[in-house]
Order: structure tokens, then sequence, then C-alpha cells
């Protein structure tokens, strides 16, 4: 993903760590954990986005943060930007979004959803980079028999999140 250079960030102290919070003039670009798997470029170089702590967008996701966290949000309405991404893994990203809180989804179910049954891998991929962690619930996606795989903040924190929702027990 190559992002440009119109975004701004701040960061977030989560219960599950320090989250770096990436936006646009569009909406919310980027939700990573500090230093989880596929981080953008632009936050491990030297070329680095400027902070901008009272940009709307960024302050939306804060409060919402704040409040999934709290058990008091079990969606999201903060504007997203989703352009970086390809449109396939847009498409992917757009089906992750339609997983309620509580439920999860396999790999091949979101791949049905796409109208790729054949293209498990490729969703899985695309499922790894998603770049808005939480918000596009990437967490909610588990191994054809219902196992806790991948997740680029680490399965201690999908585990997590999944028991904030509901998912598991």
């Amino acid at each position: 993903m190559k992002f440009d250079n119109s975004i701004v960030q701040t960061t977030f102290q989560s219960p599950l760590g320090k989250m770096i919070i990436a936006a646009t003039d569009k909406g919310l670009a980027g939700l990573w954990f500090e230093g989880q798997r596929h981080l953008p470029k632009e936050l491990t170089g030297s070329v680095v986005w400027p902070t901008q702590a009272d940009h709307p967008v960024l302050q939306q996701t804060i409060q919402q943060l704040t409040d999934y966290f709290a058990g008091q949000r079990t969606s999201f309405d903060v504007p997203l930007d989703l352009s970086y991404g390809t449109a396939f893994q847009q498409s992917v990203w757009q089906a992750l979004l339609a997983i309620a809180q509580g439920d999860t989804a396999s790999y091949s179910e979101v791949s049905n959803r796409i109208g790729k049954p054949a293209a498990v891998r490729a969703v899985g991929a695309a499922v790894g980079r998603n770049p808005v962690s939480i918000i596009v619930p990437c967490h909610r996606v588990l191994g054809a028999n219902g196992s806790l795989t991948g997740y680029a903040g680490g399965l201690d924190r999908k585990t997590a999140l999944l028991k904030l929702e509901g998912a598991l027990a």
C-alpha cells in the first residue's frame, strides 16, 4: 500500500497497547497497534506523517475507541478512507464491515461473500493487510475450523477483542 502525503496522525493508548491513528480529509485511513506486522513504511522509515491530534476524524476515532473499549459501543460510524488498497482489498475490507460485533466468519465465508470462492488465500492476505484494525473488524475472521489464526496485532490481542465483543467465552 502506498499512502500519500496528505495523511496526518496521532496516537491512542488502548487497553491492548499504543495505537497509531491516521486520517485524510476523507476519513480514517489507518489504525494500527504500535509494532504490529504490516505497518506502512511511513511509520517505520525516515518519512513520518505529521502529527495533528486535533484533526476531527482523529478525535472522533479516539472517542469511539474509548467507548468501544469501555463496552459502550458495538459499532463505529467514523468515516473511512480505504482508497489506498487495491479494488480486491477494498472489496474484502467492505465484507469485513458486514461482520457484526459478537459474530465471526471464516476466510472461506468472506471469499464467498465477495463472489470469489476460490480466492481464500488472497482474501487472507487482504485481511492481513487491513489498514484499519478494530473498526474494519479483521479480528472477527477465523480459520475454517474456528481456530484463531493470524492477526497482524498478535493473537493475544485478537483473543482479547473477541472476548470484549462476546464472540469468545
